[in-house]
């Protein structure tokens, strides 16, 4: 369990305590509460039931104050190096203080010390004219992200997907691995 205490400059009051657990079972109706607290992001019905369903079955990490549950992160994982933030969502009241960066530096750490050595996630693409969508690529972007590909079509038309990748810390590339020539084919072996 991770604990600190959110300070002045927050719209916060000072001193209030928060902790990060995970993963933890059991929280689907809370992540629920979460989720439709946030219409701009997550206002699509059938979405929503299935990441609820899914915190039920992903590893799912949450963010507390004293009363409840203030924000979750959901992951999957693709490979044993290779993980996907599948959801992460504060509560409205609670967005803008630095819940969603330290859930998601704890969960790197998580992952990390698990051999993990890449994190992936999906979001709007910047040609969806959403702006709670550029704020989302913002925060990614903050927390170390680089933009991989443009999926047109996987979310379904006119819900243009952004895939997003991050090096875990510890675990760059060796030096000039990408840098060695290629390996040329003999003449045997190349496609005629």
């Amino acid at each position: 369990m991770h604990a600190w205490s959110t300070g002045a400059g927050n719209c916060r009051p000072a001193e209030v305590r928060m902790e990060i657990e995970g993963p933890v079972p059991n929280v689907s109706s809370q992540c629920e509460a979460i989720l439709r607290t946030l219409p701009a992001w997550f206002g699509i019905e059938s979405s929503i039931l299935q990441y609820v369903r899914d915190a039920a079955e992903l590893p799912t990490f949450v963010v507390r104050d004293a009363a409840q549950i203030v924000g979750f992160l959901t992951l999957r994982e693709h490979f044993p190096a290779a993980w996907e933030v599948h959801c992460i969502a504060v509560r409205a009241s609670h967005r803008g203080q630095g819940l969603g960066r330290a859930l998601h530096e704890h969960v790197e750490r998580w992952l990390a010390a698990r051999g993990a050595r890449v994190l992936q996630v999906k979001t709007m693409a910047a040609i969806h004219p959403s702006p709670e969508y550029a704020e989302t690529r913002e925060f990614y972007a903050a927390l170390g992200y680089l933009p991989l590909q443009v999926f047109p079509l996987l979310w379904g038309p006119r819900l243009p997907v952004l895939q997003l990748v991050k090096v875990l810390a510890g675990f760059a590339p060796e030096r000039g691995v990408y840098d060695r020539p290629a390996r040329t084919l003999p003449a045997n072996e190349r496609a005629r």
